[in-house]
């Protein structure tokens, strides 16, 4: 299996690998100039006047920064980041990849936002190359859905303004509500921000009370990328809390067996029993992935599976599987549109 298809936004984050930020950088951050978030200097106003917002100041996991005029050129360095900042009306020139997914345009919610402008990829996963996003000039990097170091983060600072992950939260394990505030509020834009999340929240509150059996059933989220290994996801994994908000329970089992950092636990076979759910759901890559799964002697002896109440759910074509993994404000109204009936047929 390709790493472009493999089921899972979040399957590897807390242990995906870093690099240091490369010294050779140092040069290009000198040509591009700024100042430091401890040296504020105030830029002159952007063709067209400074919004009214501004200037605003948006706390994170390193700090503060203060952005003094309407972001013109912008940066994403969060895995799904770019979804937040297209759905209030900016295209990042610059975006990161995972998996080769190639994160514009590829996915049906986003198509129509990126229209024929395509970012320059700048890295991958929480690995910055740190000379193609200065050779963008950006005036805002936000990393929100990341990893992103300390020295990472000191090194983006020195030629532009840096909004890093939420701060009193671990890496990856924000909800979507508070990344999207966080980008609203970097862009200006609080007043919008508000707006998606209320019609989110709406669409949400929506499907709970057409299915108020959903509620008090328990639920997971799982994987598996090959025999005899299977993953479960924790309650701060977008996938669990994209199903927590349509108003399942949580099997809080599942966080117990996670590592410490990490949101997904991982499984072997003789520990299947922990997905012995109401509701299971299966994110996979093709019919054979799910063959596999069924065939586990193990695993067929759970009640989940043999009163058929285990959904097994493509990542993609259809990308059911990645839009709630995304779990942001463009992917969840496919999410939602495409599970309910899944999930809602299952007795």
């Amino acid at each position: 299996m390709s790493t472009g298809t493999r089921p899972v936004l979040t399957r590897i984050v807390g242990h995906v690998p870093r690099v240091a930020v490369a010294a050779v950088a140092a040069l290009a951050l000198t040509a591009c100039g700024g100042g430091t978030e401890k040296t504020e200097s105030k830029p002159s106003a952007p063709a067209g006047g400074t919004s009214a917002a501004f200037p605003v100041t948006v706390e994170h996991k390193y700090g503060s920064t203060t952005i003094a005029a309407e972001p013109k050129r912008v940066v994403t360095l969060g895995l799904s980041d770019q979804d937040a900042v297209l759905a209030l009306g900016v295209k990042p020139v610059g975006a990161v990849d995972w998996f080769k997914e190639q994160p514009y345009g590829k996915w049906p919610w986003a198509k129509d936002k990126w229209g024929g402008t395509a970012p320059q990829i700048v890295g991958e996963r929480d690995e910055y190359n740190i000379e193609k996003i200065a050779a963008l000039k950006p005036d805002l990097v936000i990393a929100q859905y990341s990893g992103m170091k300390k020295e990472q983060y000191d090194t983006l600072s020195k030629f532009t303004k840096v909004v890093a992950q939420p701060k009193g939260l671990p890496d990856y394990g924000a909800s979507w509500q508070v990344m999207t505030r966080q980008i609203g509020k970097s862009l200006g834009k609080d007043a919008e921000t508000e707006k998606l999340i209320a019609g989110i929240d709406a669409r949400f509150k929506a499907v709970r009370e057409k299915h108020p059996e959903f509620a008090g059933k328990t639920l997971a989220v799982a994987d598996s990328f090959e025999a005899g290994k299977y993953s479960a996801f924790t309650k701060t994994d977008p996938k669990a809390i994209f199903f927590s908000e349509l108003g399942f329970t949580l099997k809080p089992e599942i966080d117990t067996l996670a590592k410490p950092g990490w949101n997904v636990a991982e499984l072997s076979a003789e520990k299947l029993n922990v997905l012995d759910v109401d509701r299971l759901v299966w994110v996979t890559s093709s019919t054979e992935s799910d063959n596999r799964i069924k065939a586990e002697p193990l695993y067929r002896k759970l009640k989940v599976h043999q009163e058929k109440r285990d959904l097994f759910v493509p990542y993609q074509d259809p990308d059911i599987g990645a839009a709630f993994s995304f779990n942001t404000v463009l992917s969840i109204p496919y999410a939602i549109d495409e599970i309910e009936p899944l999930v809602a047929a299952l007795k």
